[in-house]
């Protein structure tokens, strides 16, 4: 995949003051207070920083966390997840790999789906593509909350 090189003050001129404070300074949103919570449409989730894929619709749950939470990435090898100890907390981040900003953080609480994981991503680090999910797996479309 390749990866995108900008500089802080380009990543500044592109983002807004909250979407630069999560995506690039690996702040959070307050609980229940993201635009994509609550979407249940189908589509693809992409970062909101450079547009690469990261999740789809139908792997979108509701984890009752206050955070869209998904239990995987549309690939493998769109995020990258690294060991997070800040806050006395042992968590995993996941970020872009594509251009290597925050988006959340990943857990193994994701009960009751497919694998497992609990992807709890920032709605701020996401842009929304209504119609586009490319996934035509139905397995997952009954998943509680979906």
């Amino acid at each position: 995949m390749a990866t995108i090189d900008k500089t802080e003050a380009e990543w500044r001129a592109q983002l807004s003051e909250e979407e630069y404070r999560i995506l690039r300074e690996h702040g959070t949103e307050p609980a229940w207070s993201g635009n994509l919570l609550d979407t249940k449409a189908p589509g693809t989730y992409r970062c909101k920083a450079c547009g690469a894929d990261l999740f789809r619709s139908d792997t979108k749950f509701n984890s009752g966390s206050g955070w869209p939470s998904f239990f995987e990435a549309v690939d493998p090898e769109a995020v990258t997840l690294i060991e997070d100890t800040s806050l006395g907390m042992r968590r995993t981040e996941v970020r872009c790999a594509a251009c290597d900003s925050h988006l959340g953080h990943v857990f193994p609480d994701g009960h009751g789906t497919p694998t497992g994981d609990r992807y709890c991503i920032n709605s701020v680090c996401l842009a929304f593509d209504e119609g586009d999910d490319e996934s035509d797996d139905d397995s997952v479309a009954n998943l509680e909350g979906k």
